[in-house]
């Protein structure tokens, strides 16, 4: 089976960087696994790496869909897959980096996704009960009938607690049964989670948000408001969209938004980190201040290794 390396964590460690310099000493190329690098537009709220940091490395799934248009994590697997198949005909190496678990899973899991169409009357109905009663009870509501997607989807992700509870209206089965029912990975795994310090981790997630407000991260939600985009969009509900909106629409100073984009970010990361611990297969590396060359050369040497009995 041919090989497919893994690169994930939480936020700010320093995933992009470290999987440009994997693929740079290895001929490999990146198949982005982030849900919120997938839109246009939106770069500087993303951390998107930009052309410079890619030094020259071909990145996929990035920029795909305009921050108003639908996207999903089947369509995620469906379009990934193809990028890797086309990687390795061409006797390059895949390398996945990312830090959205449920993308990563998609496709390392091989998971099987349900053949149902949206049901907008339902979702509506449930969207109405949101907003009367909480997402909290939606989250409560999924957990009776789907513990397991209910453990891993935080509350205030409505969307995808909004799809599984559609996915059990429609077939009468929880949507954890449809990724179960994948097919064995394809690939030769190698998966390297990327952690650091906490001190450090939050260290940089204070210099990360501080970085994207001088870059104009508040201009570039305006601009995308000016463009008629909704605030309620998926998109713009993300991390350092939806902060600042609460700055533009007068409900906080500046201040306050940043400190609230510094505190659930840090909140993320904890979130993201719960969820990779979970998953077996993935060996930690510990990233410190200036090692991500050190870390790439020992990934890339790993590798190496491990080719000599593939």
């Amino acid at each position: 089976m041919p090989p497919l390396i893994v690169i994930t964590g939480p936020t700010a460690t320093g995933k992009s960087a470290l999987g440009v310099e994997v693929a740079k000493q290895l001929g490999g190329e990146i198949i982005s696994a982030d849900s919120i690098l997938i839109y246009r537009s939106m770069n500087i709220g993303t951390a998107k790496p930009t052309l410079e940091e890619r030094q020259g490395i071909p990145h996929y799934m990035i920029d795909l869909v305009d921050p108003d248009e639908k996207y999903s994590v089947a369509l995620y697997q469906s379009q990934a897959t193809k990028c890797i198949e086309d990687i390795i005909e061409r006797g390059k190496i895949p390398l996945l980096v990312g830090g959205t678990g449920l993308y990563i899973r998609a496709l390392t899991e091989q998971y099987s996704f349900p053949g149902t169409e949206n049901n907008h009357e339902f979702r509506q109905s449930l969207v109405r009960q949101a907003q009367k009663y909480g997402q909290e009870a939606l989250h409560a509501r999924l957990a009776q009938i789907d513990p397991a997607t209910a453990t891993r989807l935080h509350p205030n992700d409505l969307k995808r607690v909004i799809r599984a509870l559609e996915v059990y209206y429609l077939t009468g089965k929880p949507f954890s049964y449809f990724q179960k029912s994948g097919q064995k990975c394809k690939y030769n795994l190698i998966m390297y989670g990327i952690n650091m310090e906490r001190q450090l981790l939050y260290r940089k997630i204070e210099e990360r948000v501080d970085k994207m407000i001088r870059l104009g991260l508040v201009e570039e939600v305006q601009n995308l408001l000016n463009k008629g985009y909704d605030i309620g969009l998926t998109s713009l509900q993300g991390l350092g969209y939806k902060e600042i909106i609460t700055y533009l629409k007068g409900e906080n100073t500046l201040a306050e938004a940043i400190y609230l984009l510094k505190r659930n970010t840090r909140r993320f990361a904890k979130r993201q980190l719960t969820w990779f611990k979970k998953d077996q297969r993935i060996l930690w590396l510990k990233v410190e201040k200036n090692n991500i060359s050190e870390v790439a050369q020992n990934i890339a040497g790993r590798y190496k290794e491990m080719s000599k009995i593939f």
